[in-house]
């Protein structure tokens, strides 16, 4: 199976979207989802299911389809030329329609206008609007009707035809084209009162109104994906590429792994790679939404499009094209605003029956009032009126617009949401499970103390032990020399041995000095550990810390605890997920002593410790199985197994592949805050959804009776059914103004 991206043309509304969904579908062993606002067909397909049959069955539609064109090397190329001709060709329809409609409107409503034969005059502006203003209405229906479809704009256009052509009957064959012939307006029609009246300002308004709407949706479906544009914008155009020593500027396409290229201050990096030489500061905001930079320095790994506004670096290129950071989360936000929730399945099931109903109903209003009440004008209002107001197009905006404005706000802020099955999740959840290293904790080994005995003072055995941990890889070694580097220079060892999982010697000076597990320098050296430093090591131990001895000259003296420490964050973390209804859980496989104490500093209570990957699994499980809703919070291959069997798995976006891939969702910056935000922005952006469902079916429900009891006059339904699309378009796009309280959190600290 190969997962494929298709563009869709020629799709005006929902309707279009699940007509080509559903023709994709019936192909043998394809499974399709068609987007609206995005205007893409996700599509899995067998090997033996060609492109080229895929593009036909589209075709066969009435729509056309091709694979998107690869990107371009100069995306920041002029805006301007990006905006499609369909946008600049509706918005001159638009405002042409619009400027013959105005005095035909005021021509019919306003009896003081209306001269001797003004009518005629009418036609003579409304023509134009009611034939080339709809055209694109009246094309749409006519492709759809040669395909046995019907769509909202088979709605619009024989409502529009049909005040048109009532129009010119009543004007050729009626008595409305007699000299001094006048119309008032109301806002009920009123049944029986149109014998010989016209209902030309219905078919111009009726479809400037929806221009008007069509052109509102393109422009704000524009707008709400601007985020995704801007994301992949972002990355570098060029790179200074160092080849046999010389420096050579050269584009970022050419770049291959293996490549070492310069960066210097206020320079993007150029691909995602590893530091080769030198020490910065990179600004991340990009990727985590935070304004501090991260520090970095060799060995550290660097992402593509990220500034660099430091000290000079040199990278070496380890990922490139679409395997880059960069690609892989704009893959995950436009996968994410191709997917549809529950909700919004319902409302594609309900919009594909909807026009071919809402027609027989028109139908059933004209016979209905021709036969109670006998007149044919009363009867024609009414059913123009519910063909008019019923169009479903908000029901198709309803989930994809929000769903385009929350993840492109979402990857603004550092967090990813693969889909809108994780909103719903979101909606759900009443527990988290929080890995403690990496998660609650910053994963990196710290020193948090030096412990001495009366025969040495801490700087004596701070120095000595780093130097002779200076050739150690382990991470205790290395937060030991990390600490004493701050201090001062490191005194140079020799004679350095290691026993792995123990400690190591070395020579300093003139000192043969032992460091290591307490019960190793004891059994391998015969060295006790004073009484008093013994005790402060177990208290040590019992927190969460990890405690190695210190000796020299054939005595231990003193030991040095080194940790993992918490987050500064963590705990105001813990009590917003509480605020949100989450009852946090800390699982680890660190000693209990450990994880109690960092579940202490932060205020958690249900603790579970010692337990290995698939223990984590057994855990998420166990939590299931007492009724509960689970999301789980992790960053490492262990945790991935875990992750996915959670019903919303949350990867730190620092963490391993496996992580990120078995996830939910990905929170870019280690920080347990941007959790809860992430939390809060899936949860409105759902709310948002189920708000514009609400409107659009709730809209329809409560019109469709008013317009065919015949209380509905046709311009006021015209200009109803566009403020529907419109009100679901604007309503999504609040979700551009959430703001994220980890950033308010972190500028309140500074």
């Amino acid at each position: 199976m190969a997962d494929l991206v298709l563009d869709i043309g020629g799709m005006t509304c929902a309707s279009c979207a699940n007509r080509v969904e559903r023709k994709l579908n019936k192909l043998p062993g394809v499974q399709a989802t068609v987007n609206y606002a995005t205007e893409k067909a996700r599509v899995t397909v067998p090997d033996e299911v060609t492109v080229d049959q895929l593009v036909a069955t589209v075709e066969s539609a009435g729509y056309t389809a091709e694979l998107p064109p690869p990107p371009r090397a100069e995306p920041e190329s002029d805006a301007a030329a990006t905006v499609p001709d369909t946008l600049a060709s509706l918005r001159l329809r638009l405002i042409l329609s619009a400027a013959l409609t105005v005095p035909v409107v005021a021509l019919s409503m306003i009896p003081a206008l209306q001269f001797t034969n003004w009518q005629w005059l009418a036609l003579t502006l409304a023509a134009p609007v009611a034939v080339w203003g709809a055209w694109p209405f009246h094309r749409a229906a006519w492709v759809n009707a040669r395909h046995g479809a019907a769509t909202m704009d088979t709605l619009v256009s024989v409502g529009v035809l049909a005040a048109f052509a009532w129009s010119l009957y009543a004007l050729f064959f009626g008595t409305a084209g007699m000299p001094g012939m006048q119309m008032t307006f109301s806002l009920i029609a009123e049944p029986g009162s149109g014998a010989s009246e016209i209902y030309l300002e219905v078919a111009a308004a009726v479809t400037v109104f929806i221009l008007g709407g069509r052109y509102i949706e393109a422009r704000t479906k524009r707008e709400s994906g601007a985020a995704l544009r801007a994301l992949l914008e972002l990355g570098a155009k060029d790179a200074s590429v160092l080849r046999d020593g010389v420096e050579v500027r050269v584009p970022v396409a050419a770049l291959v792994p293996g490549d070492q290229f310069l960066v210097r201050p206020g320079e993007k990096i150029a691909a995602d790679g590893l530091v080769l030489e030198g020490a910065s500061a990179v600004d991340l905001s990009m990727l985590t939404g935070e304004s501090m930079p991260g520090e970095v320095g060799v060995g550290d790994r660097v992402v593509g499009s990220t500034v660099n506004v430091g000290g000079r670096l040199v990278v070496e290129v380890t990922r490139v094209g679409a395997d880059t950071e960069l690609a892989r989360l704009a893959r995950l936000v436009e996968e994410a605003q191709t997917g549809k929730a529950e909700a919004q399945r319902l409302a594609d099931r309900v919009s594909a029956v909807f026009v071919p109903v809402v027609i027989g109903l028109a139908l059933l209003t004209l016979l209905g009032w021709l036969l109670i009440d006998g007149s044919v004008e009363a009867a024609f209002t009414a059913a123009v009126a519910t063909l008019i107001i019923a169009c479903p197009c908000a029901l198709g905006l309803a989930t994809p617009t929000a769903l385009l404005v929350g993840t492109g706000r979402g990857s603004q802020l550092g967090i990813l949401i693969r889909g809108p099955q994780v909103l719903e999740s979101t909606r759900k959840v009443d527990t988290i499970v929080l890995d403690k290293t990496g998660t609650v904790t910053s994963g990196r080994m710290q020193l948090l103390d030096v412990l001495t005995t009366d025969e040495a003072d801490r700087a004596t055995v701070l120095m000595l032990a780093a130097a002779a941990e200076h050739g150690s890889e382990h991470p205790i070694g290395r937060a030991i020399v990390a600490a004493a580097e701050l201090e001062g220079p490191v005194p140079p060892a020799s004679s350095f041995a290691s026993e792995q999982g123990n400690g190591v010697t070395a020579t300093v000076g003139d000192q043969a000095v032992i460091i290591g597990r307490a019960s190793w320098v004891e059994a391998r050296w015969a060295l006790a550990l004073p009484d008093g430093l013994r005790s402060a090591v177990d208290t040590a131990e019992a927190g969460a810390g990890t405690a190695v001895v210190v000796g020299w000259d054939g005595a231990v003296r003193g030991a040095l605890v080194v940790g993992d420490r918490v987050k500064p964050t963590s705990a105001e973390a813990i009590r917003r997920f509480r605020r949100l209804g989450l009852a946090p859980v800390l699982l680890t496989g660190d000693n209990s002593g450990a994880a109690r104490a960092v579940a202490t500093s932060v205020g958690i209570t249900d603790v579970r410790a010692e337990v290995t990957p698939a223990g984590k699994l057994a855990a998420i499980r166990s939590l299931q199985a007492e009724g509960r809703v689970v999301a789980m919070v992790g960053d490492g291959v262990n945790d991935a197994a875990a992750l996915a069997a959670a019903d919303l798995g949350i990867a730190m976006g620092a963490g391993t592949d496996a992580a990120i891939a078995a996830s939910d969702l990905t929170v870019m910056s280690g920080d347990l805050l941007s959790v809860a935000d992430a939390i809060r922005l899936s949860r409105r952006t759902l709310g948002t959804i189920k708000g514009n469902l609400f409107w659009a079916f709730a809209y329809n429900v409560a019109a469709i009776p008013v317009a065919m009891l015949g209380l509905l006059n046709p311009l006021l339904a015209g200009a109803a059914m566009a403020f529907s699309s419109v009100f679901v378009v604007t309503n999504s796009l609040r979700l551009r103004r959430f703001r994220a309280e980890a950033v308010v959190s972190h500028a309140a600290r500074q």
